[in-house]
């Protein structure tokens, strides 16, 4: 695999992109872009490439296989605009756009220019959810019936809660559910399938913050599970590091329950048998146990060999669309099938 990478955008979240990046073998970050000259400068510098403040101008340069958008959804039409003329794939950061309507839009773009649109979704990448999911595939869990995650990150409290690390955080007007429950969207299907169904109440509890801070989301899947997502960025959870895991899963099937702790271990229970913990291998590097670079990974093999994905920008429509939906289903306090 060869591929030349131009990354856009050196806010807080994009380190762990350049890291994944500059491990991936076969891969070369050609150029990195932020219109802050000093961000890219030290990002560049890091890396051994080129800095640049002008996105068409680092595109022109460096003739990039494929441009990393680690960007805000504002800047995402004008930048694949950019990238289309000059037939370079792109990678955007999900949720894609504000809305679906936005999203729509991205992905039809691609589509008429003919150009790969990629998500960067890493959240099932995270190695506690793969392992979910391949305990579920060996059938030690039976059939599972319920999923439920309870987020609880701890950080956001008083008036200073995320100014450190995402300052914008604050004056999103649709905050929980369209930046973080998007993932868990994803990991859910990941691990049980299609949603058919939910029912969501939000609440905001931070007088700060514009959107909401807290949200309880019930979905039916398509195979009779039921799951719950319960997040509240308040209150935390027992761990050394509350953001690696965010929470806490409970996976429950006729034979065995499957949990998650708030350490990154996963422990098995057997129907009415003792619980005791699930070894698996992993790797606690980077964000969410290395889940950037798994994510790149799997995002370069696609574009490389052609390697099956689930987060093209037509297929990740679905999790953005069931974040309208938990919108819909939140405003009008009742049940929405998808």
């Amino acid at each position: 695999m060869t591929l030349a990478v131009a990354i856009v955008g050196c806010g807080y979240f994009a380190q762990f992109h350049r890291d994944a990046w500059a491990r991936l073998p076969g891969a070369r970050v050609v150029g990195v872009c932020d219109s802050d000259p000093a961000k890219a400068e030290a990002a560049a510098a890091a890396l051994g490439t080129r800095s640049f403040t002008d996105a068409a101008a680092m595109l022109n340069a460096t003739r990039p296989d494929v441009m990393d958008m680690v960007t805000p959804p504002s800047t995402r039409a004008g930048l694949l605009a950019l990238a289309a003329e000059r037939n370079i794939a792109v990678i955007a950061q999900k949720p894609l756009a504000d809305d679906l309507a936005g999203a729509e839009a991205l992905v039809a773009q691609a589509k008429a220019a003919k150009v790969p649109l990629l998500v960067h979704e890493n959240f099932r990448f995270m190695p506690w959810f793969q392992e979910a999911r391949r305990v579920i595939e060996s059938g030690r869990l039976g059939d599972v019936l319920n999923l439920s995650f309870r987020f609880r990150p701890g950080d956001g409290q008083g008036p200073d809660a995320y100014l450190s690390r995402q300052p914008y955080f604050q004056t999103m007007p649709r905050f929980l559910v369209h930046e973080v429950f998007v993932h868990f969207f994803d990991t859910f299907r990941f691990l049980l399938g299609e949603i058919s169904g939910l029912v969501a109440r939000t609440k905001r509890h931070n007088p700060v913050i514009a959107g909401e801070d807290a949200a309880t989301i019930t979905v039916d899947f398509a195979s009779g599970a039921t799951g719950v997502l319960d997040g509240n960025r308040l209150l935390d959870h027992p761990s050394d590091d509350p953001r690696m895991t965010g929470g806490t899963l409970l996976m429950e099937g006729t034979r065995a329950t499957l949990r998650l702790d708030g350490f990154g271990r996963l422990f098995l229970r057997p129907h009415r048998g003792e619980e005791q913990e699930h070894a698996y291998a992993w790797e606690k590097r980077g964000f969410g146990g290395d889940a950037v670079f798994r994510t790149i990974q799997h995002l370069a093999a696609h574009l490389t060999e052609g390697a099956p994905t689930d987060h093209t920008g037509e297929k990740y429509l679905r999790n953005v669309a069931l974040v309208e939906v938990a919108y819909v289903s939140a405003r009008e306090g009742r049940f929405v099938t998808v």
